[in-house]
């Protein structure tokens, strides 16, 4: 059970500030190595704080993963719809903020995480990377460039698995887009 919700916004800035802790220690230490013990230390709050927030580890982990993918989505969705930019560079800005950020210890943790605990992330599981595609598709122009949507999302799972730096999934990435998208689009 999670505590009620915020009632002020000093409450929330400081929910936020230790989800934001809470992803950084996952991120950091893998999901099964980090403790509650860990996350308060890093979030600077007390354990008895962090349980008042969150009463488990699950529930701490769905709730700053589902803050994450919201605000990845909402970036995304910026970085997708700001047409002073290239289409080229807005699909490499939308990608790297929704999957080269986290290429890294979360990346090849957390999808066995889920796999192993399905109902651990809810529905976001599912309704995040499908947002993401839609968000993809409406930038290349909509139904018709579903394949090439769905062939970069593609490329982007392999490639985030694959590499061991942000910098690397990028350039590949890169690739991938200059591939598949012609350098006329706008």
């Amino acid at each position: 059970m999670v505590a009620s919700e915020p009632s002020n916004v000093a409450d929330t800035a400081r929910r936020d500030a230790v989800l934001e802790s809470a992803l950084l220690t996952f991120a950091r230490h893998g999901y099964r190595k980090t403790s509650m013990d860990e996350v308060a230390r890093a979030a600077q709050i007390s354990r008895p704080g962090l349980y008042f927030l969150f009463s488990s580890k699950q529930d701490l982990f769905r709730a700053a993963v589902t803050r994450a993918l919201e605000e990845d989505l909402v970036a995304v969705e910026k970085i997708l719809t700001d047409s002073a930019e290239p289409l080229r560079d807005r699909l490499i800005g939308a990608f790297d903020q929704w999957a080269g950020r986290y290429v890294g210890p979360m990346s090849k943790d957390v999808p066995e995480v889920i796999e192993q605990n399905p109902d651990l992330l809810g529905p976001i599981i599912h309704t995040a990377p499908k947002r993401f595609e839609e968000l993809v598709l409406t930038a290349l122009g909509g139904a018709a460039e579903t394949d090439v949507a769905q062939t970069l999302i593609s490329a982007s799972i392999g490639v985030k698995h694959q590499v061991e730096s942000r910098e690397s999934y990028v350039s590949r990435m890169t690739t991938a887009i200059r591939l598949l998208v012609p350098s006329g689009r706008v």
